[in-house]
């Protein structure tokens, strides 16, 4: 095992996946600085649990209109410039928000509004996001390249928390999309001077041309196992990512806490994110990584039992830590089998299939869990949402683990 986690880190000694982690573990504190700040900003400006629901659903949503699109861009345009400009137009929104905030012209519709433009950049450059780690490391060492990416991003989600706690309390929100806008400006950087330029690969001799993106769908959906991984990411999402979205309204509502405890749960389960990914980075990369993230996943639906039933606030961070495990254990495994065995044309296509499964069914899910948390109270939604993912997810590992057990490609050579 740690031979296995030697080998991985040394990824990190690489000009290009080691200055794209960097710069993305910047971008990505800023981000879950502002995502700590935004739902309680939302709730002292008056906004019920379901404008709460509503502004997830808002950020998430566009996935399902125009993650294709972005797929499409991801496999016919230089990816760099499509994160460059996207980013670009993304930073603005806090850069919005914090002027607004300064200026008393600040209101939860227009968090919202600003909400929906993120999704829209998002979705049209977060295929290309994807799909830089296969770009910039040797296809053999991709679940390793994912797993990395895993941990900038789920230490991201503890720090960012705890700056953005130390930030409300001492400085007030304004602060917070302040050092959001400014963290983009190093990714946008690193996308534009450091990654490799891509081009699509040459039609085969006597090929039609590219397929379009509908033949290019049903060329990825029509493998099992590919299926089967995007199903477990859809019903994660859909029924077990809302309880990040709704970890606010349970702090404030059923403990009565306040932001510092916000920021401690959402650090909490960044921690479990970090070392879901740590135990990642230290498995045999032989293990079939559809057990791993069936087990992971069913795993998960009891952490959001259990985190339903406690009556105590200071079993949530402990319960947050699994989530965090659990969540991270699941969704890299499935994406790791997802673009080491697809075929690279089809790659963009495939991450947008992805993130279809993943930042959509967070959106339906979100808003689904903001309207039963208005009838049913925050602890009531989330125990449905967690007795609903186990019984889902039992069923999806048993289908899963029938299909054929999935191929590797052959290793590609790394830029």
């Amino acid at each position: 095992m740690l031979t296995n986690l030697r080998e991985a880190l040394s990824l990190l000694a690489t000009r290009r996946f080691g200055t794209f982690w960097f710069a993305s573990l910047l971008s990505n504190l800023g981000t879950w600085t502002q995502q700590v700040a935004e739902p309680w900003l939302l709730l002292t400006l008056g906004a019920s649990p379901f404008l709460i629901g509503l502004d997830s659903f808002a950020m998430n949503a566009p996935i399902w209109a125009l993650t294709i699109v972005g797929g499409i861009l991801a496999d016919t345009s230089d990816r760099r410039r499509v994160i460059a400009l996207f980013q670009g137009i993304q930073m603005l929104c806090p850069t919005a928000i914090a002027v607004l905030i300064f200026t008393g012209q600040i209101s939860p519709w227009v968090i919202i509004a600003l909400s929906m433009v993120v999704g829209l950049t998002d979705a049209l450059s977060m295929p290309s996001f994807q799909s830089i780690v296969p770009s910039i490391v040797a296809r053999e060492r991709i679940g390793e390249g994912l797993a990395l990416n895993s941990t900038q991003f789920n230490l991201s989600r503890i720090l960012g928390p705890a700056i953005a706690g130390v930030l409300m309390s001492s400085v007030g929100a304004l602060s917070c999309f302040v050092v959001s806008a400014l963290s983009y400006v190093p990714f946008i950087g690193v996308a534009i001077w450091i990654l490799p330029r891509w081009r699509p690969p040459a039609p085969a001799p006597g090929a039609a041309g590219r397929p379009s993106a509908f033949v290019g769908i049903g060329a990825v959906l029509a493998q099992p196992h590919l299926r089967g991984a995007l199903g477990t990411v859809l019903a994660t999402s859909l029924l077990c990512s809302p309880l990040i979205t709704f970890v606010p309204v349970l702090v404030k509502q059923a403990f009565h806490g306040d932001p510092a405890r916000f920021s401690l749960a959402i650090a909490a389960f960044g921690a479990g994110g970090l070392l879901g990914a740590a135990v990642l980075l230290g498995i045999d990369p032989r293990i079939d990584r559809r057990l791993l993230s069936s087990a992971a996943a069913i795993a998960y639906g009891v952490v959001l039992i259990l985190v339903a039933w406690t009556p105590w606030f200071w079993s949530v961070p402990l319960l947050l830590v699994l989530a965090g495990v659990a969540m991270t254990m699941c969704g890299t495994s499935a994406n790791t089998l997802l673009q080491s065995t697809v075929q690279p044309h089809l790659l963009g296509t495939a991450v947008s299939l992805y993130m279809l499964a993943m930042r959509g069914g967070l959106s339906l899910g979100a808003l689904l869990t903001g309207l039963a948390v208005e009838l049913l109270g925050v602890q009531g939604a989330l125990l449905i949402d967690g007795c609903a993912a186990v019984a889902i997810q039992l069923c999806l590992a048993w289908y899963w683990q029938r299909s054929s057990p999935p191929q590797a490609l052959p290793t590609a050579t790394t830029l």
